[in-house]
């Protein structure tokens, strides 16, 4: 059997949104994955901040896994050259292999698919179905609003306080290599 590297999933964005900074903090983490020796699990997209995280991985020497629905293969102009390419039936696969391949969960800004993704891993965190850590890159601040509502949901009695022990918020990619170092070591 072939050991593999560590791998990180990395929800995110299809577009690169409004602040360069997203851009760029993509760029740096796909770059300090491939640097690290980790592997990059996300949607095999070429597009946005998906497609800036894989070719800075590629780039930089790293093995990079991706899977991506037949249904968004034109859309999201899938990415034939990775390390492993597999195209799935559906969204629901597609976010079970890429979880199962993975041994971390990190959330870069995104919209409603990337929210999608977060809450459905986080939801099978809550229900003690995996432990494997699961991080937001809250690029200036951007994930501020669903902290909140997490924290309201919590306030509300619709969670347990043990809900923010699932996730962590890190403000920039050194924080984020820094976490993931030690949750992977």
């Amino acid at each position: 059997m072939i050991a593999r590297p560590p791998s990180v999933c990395v929800f995110c964005g299809s577009r690169d949104g409004r602040d360069p900074a997203h851009a760029a903090e993509a760029e740096a983490f796909g770059r300090a994955l491939a640097e690290a020796g980790w592997r990059l699990v996300y949607g095999a997209g070429d597009v946005g901040l998906m497609g800036r995280v894989a070719r800075s991985a590629q780039a930089a020497g790293g093995q990079t896994f991706g899977v991506i629905p037949v249904h968004l293969f034109d859309r999201e102009v899938g990415k034939r050259d990775l390390t492993t390419f597999v195209v799935t039936e559906n969204m629901h696969e597609r976010k079970k292999v890429m979880f199962m391949n993975s041994d971390a969960i990190v959330v870069l800004p995104g919209g409603a698919g990337s929210l999608d993704e977060f809450f459905e891993v986080l939801t099978w965190r809550q229900l003690g179905l995996h432990v494997k850590p699961i991080f937001l890159l809250s690029t200036d601040g951007f994930w501020a609003p669903l902290t909140a509502l997490i924290d309201h949901f919590i306030a509300e009695g619709f969670a347990d306080a043990s809900l923010r022990d699932y996730v962590r918020v890190v403000p920039d990619v050194p924080a984020l290599l820094a976490a993931l170092r030690a949750a992977l070591s």
